[in-house]
C-alpha cells in the first residue's frame, strides 16, 4: 500500500550533507547575519507504509548560514533521539539514554543563545549545536518537565517565550508556561481541559492566553496496537481509554519506546462527541480565571496571530471542519480555510467568519507583533493533504485584500518566515524566507523574497531536494 507521506516531495532522503561556498542568485542583504532553519520529518529505518503518518517521521533539521551578502553554508542533520540514532546504527548521544521515541520533527528556534529542535505531546525536545549536531535533551536547565510545545510564542517586549503543551500523560490538563529570557521557566499553570486534546498551537495577546480545546484527542485503541500484543490490546485499550483524559499517566519504560518499530501511527483521530471550545485565560492568572466558550466543531493547527481590540480578542486561524475522522496517514481531510474569530468577552460569545477560502496553510506574520494587531500575513497555498502549491499569498488587513505570487508549474512552497530590515523598520519593510522546490530538477532553493512585493532579492542554489517539513525561523547571530 503507497503512503502520499514516503513518496514525492515528501519522500526523506538519504544522506547528511555539508555544502559550502553555495551558488546564489541575486544579492542577498547584508543584513542577514545568521542561519535559516527549517525543521522536518525524514523518517529512517524500516517503516510500514500502510501506518506510516507524517507527524511521526525522524526529524532533520535543515540550515543555511548567511553572512556579508555570502551563503556560507548548508547542512542537514537527524535529529538523534534514540529511536533515531539506533536506526542510524549509532550509540545514544549521552543524557538520552533515559528518553523514548525519534528525534523531534516539527519545530527550530533559537532562544538564550541556544538552538533547539522542538516536538509536542510529551516526546523529547533536543538542543542543537551551531552546525546542528544533537547536543542532547533539552528541559530549559530542568525547569520543564513532561515534554514542551511545537509552538512556543516570543513576547516582543520581553523576550520571553510563552507555550502551552499537551500530553496524554498529562490526564486532563495542558500545561501553560512561561521561558524567560535566561532559558529557565519561570512560570508553569496547568489547565483542565474536556478530556486528552491535541492541542498543537495556542494564541497569545498582550494581556491573554487563549486555548484550543478541539475535537482530535488522545485514540486508545491505535495507540494500544502500536504497543502492545495482539493477545492484550483488548483489556489494555479498556483500561487506557478508562484512565486517559482523566488521570496523569507513567512514562512506558525507555526501552519499550526506543524499540526501531515499522509501525509509526499517530494516537490521535477526530472525535465527534467532544466538545468544541475556546479557553481565554488572563496571562498571570491561572485554571480557575480561565474563560471557556463554545464554538462550531473544527480544528486548528495554526493561528497566523491574535491582538485586542478593546473588549474583543481578535484570532486569525487556519480552520479545517475535521481532521483524522478516516485518514490517519496526515492531514488529508478536506482543504482548510483563513477564518478570523471574535472572541467578544462582554457579551461572552464567538463570532466566526471566513476571511479567504483559498486552501492555505503554514500562516506567519512579523513576530515584532506577535499579540499585536498586524496589518500582514504570509502563507502557502496548500492543496489535498497538505501538499505545497505554487503560491504565495501576502494579506494585507488593512487595505483588504491579497497579493499573490506565482512560482509557476512544477513548483512547491513551504512555510515562509518574515525578517526586518531593521530592528525599527515598518512591519514590510525586510525579506521572506522559504525553500521553494522545483520537480523538474528535483531540487529545491532557499528563496529571500522581497516582503513588500514578493519578487525574488535572492536564491541560494542546493543541488538536492529539501523534503517538504513544517516549521522554521531565522536565528540571528550572536
Amino acid at each position: 500500500m503507497g503512503n502520499r507521506y514516503l513518496s514525492g516531495l515528501f519522500a526523506p532522503i538519504e544522506h547528511e550533507h555539508t555544502l559550502t561556498d553555495l551558488k546564489v542568485t541575486g544579492t542577498i542583504p547584508d543584513h542577514l547575519d545568521g542561519r535559516y532553519l527549517r525543521n522536518g520529518p525524514n523518517p529512517v529505518g524500516e517503516l510500514d507504509p500502510a501506518v506510516y503518518h507524517w507527524f511521526v517521521g525522524d526529524g532533520m533539521v535543515h540550515g543555511v548560514r548567511l553572512r556579508d551578502g555570502r551563503a556560507e553554508w548548508y547542512r542537514n542533520r537527524w535529529v538523534r533521539g534514540p529511536v533515531t540514532a539506533r536506526a542510524l546504527g549509532e550509540g545514544a548521544v549521552p543524557g538520552t539514554e533515559a528518553v523514548g521515541g525519534p528525534g523531534a520533527n516539527t519545530n527550530v528556534i533559537g532562544h538564550a543563545g541556544r538552538t533547539f529542535a522542538l516536538i509536542e505531546a510529551g516526546q523529547p525536545n533536543y538542543e542543537l549545536s551551531e552546525e546542528l549536531d544533537t547536543i542532547g535533551v533539552c528541559d530549559f536547565d530542568g525547569t520543564i518537565t513532561g515534554g514542551y510545545t511545537a509552538h512556543p510564542k516570543r513576547d516582543p517586549e520581553t523576550g520571553e517565550l510563552h507555550a502551552v503543551s499537551y500530553s496524554f500523560q498529562r490526564g486532563n490538563k495542558v500545561q501553560y508556561s512561561v521561558i524567560g529570557a535566561d532559558g529557565r521557566a519561570r512560570r508553569t499553570v496547568d489547565i483542565e481541559v474536556g478530556g486528552s486534546p491535541m492541542m498543537h498551537d495556542f494564541s497569545l495577546t498582550e494581556n491573554y492566553v487563549v486555548f484550543y480545546d478541539l475535537p482530535v484527542t488522545f485514540d486508545a485503541r491505535q495507540a494500544v496496537a502500536m504497543t502492545v500484543p495482539r493477545a492484550l490490546r483488548l483489556p489494555a485499550r479498556l483500561v487506557l481509554s478508562a484512565l486517559v483524559g482523566r488521570v496523569p499517566i507513567p512514562n512506558p519504560p525507555a526501552a519499550r519506546q526506543n524499540s526501531v518499530s515499522p509501525d509509526r501511527r499517530m494516537p490521535y483521530r477526530w472525535d465527534p462527541k467532544y466538545p468544541a471550545r475556546l479557553g481565554v485565560m488572563p496571562r498571570s492568572g491561572g485554571n480557575a480565571d480561565v474563560r471557556w466558550f463554545d464554538i462550531e466543531p473544527c480544528y486548528v493547527f495554526h493561528p497566523m496571530n491574535a491582538y485586542e481590540d478593546g473588549e474583543t480578542l481578535v484570532l486569525d486561524v487556519v480552520r479545517y471542519q475535521t481532521m483524522f475522522a478516516t485518514d490517519f496517514t496526515g492531514p488529508n481531510e478536506g482543504l482548510p480555510t483563513l477564518d478570523r474569530w471574535e472572541v467578544d468577552l462582554a457579551a461572552g460569545k464567538v463570532r466566526q467568519g471566513v476571511l479567504d477560502d483559498r486552501p492555505q496553510e503554514f500562516p506567519r506574520v512579523d513576530e515584532r507583533l506577535t499579540g499585536r494587531r498586524h496589518r500582514y500575513g504570509y502563507a502557502p497555498a496548500v492543496g489535498t493533504g497538505v501538499a505545497s502549491g505554487p503560491r504565495l499569498y501576502k494579506h494585507d488587513f488593512v487595505g483588504g485584500g491579497a497579493l499573490v505570487r506565482e512560482f509557476g508549474p512544477g513548483k512547491a512552497l513551504g512555510e515562509f518566515v518574515f525578517q526586518p530590515s531593521a530592528p525599527d523598520a515598518a512591519e514590510d519593510d525586510g525579506v521572506l524566507m522559504g525553500f521553494v522546490y522545483d520537480a523538474a530538477t528535483d531540487t529545491s532553493d532557499l528563496a529571500i523574497l522581497d516582503a513588500a512585493t514578493l519578487e525574488d532579492v535572492a536564491r541560494v542554489h542546493l543541488p538536492h531536494r529539501v523534503p517538504a517539513g513544517f516549521h522554521g525561523n531565522w536565528v540571528p547571530a550572536t
